[in-house]
């Protein structure tokens, strides 16, 4: 009975997070299957672990296990020059589409998602990781810190030049669109 009501509260507690979890594995992997892959691992050791779990906020606790559980994945399964390369950076969308709208607009909605994905995309790992915790799942800088292990300076430095690298392959973009 002990183990059903573990089981429970695991479930009540973590499994809200799923989603947080393939997105970060999404964007770190750069790739749908093996996020889900990843997810799924990170899932059964976040369960064995569970009994190890203190309180504190579930979903930096989980976020920090998909991180370890993807990097441990990557460099098992790819070279690490194909760790760093995109792939599938097409597939999944961050934003849901607006299905009021007109198609041009649609259309227009689609190119600026896709523009967004390939500029994430093109961030260095360690970027774009701070990046996707912070702008797609709202975690504080104290929390990225405690996720990826790092100083809160660091995460501070990671971020703002991501933005940055952002900025500018953005405006690169829209200068060879012109």
């Amino acid at each position: 009975m002990r183990e059903q009501e573990e089981l429970a509260r695991f479930e009540r507690i973590v499994m809200p997070h799923l989603g947080a979890g393939y997105n970060l594995a999404r964007w770190l992997s750069r790739n749908d299957h093996d996020a889900q892959d990843i997810v799924q691992d990170a899932y059964v050791r976040a369960l064995r672990a569970f009994d190890r779990y203190r309180g504190g906020d579930p979903r930096a606790w989980l976020l920090t296990i998909v991180r370890n559980t993807c990097y441990t994945w990557l460099r098992a399964n790819r070279s690490p020059e194909a760790a760093t390369q995109a792939l599938d950076v097409d597939k999944g969308d961050m934003v849901a589409a607006d299905t009021d709208t007109e198609p041009e607009a649609r259309f227009l909605q689609s190119v600026d998602r896709q523009l967004l994905r390939e500029a994430i995309d093109s961030l260095p790992v360690e970027f774009r990781e701070a990046f996707v915790l912070r702008e797609l799942e709202g975690l504080a800088y104290k929390e990225i810190a405690d996720v990826a292990d790092v100083p809160l300076g660091t995460v501070m430095s990671r971020l703002a030049r991501a933005r940055h690298h952002l900025q500018q392959r953005l405006r690169q973009r829209m200068k060879e669109g012109a």
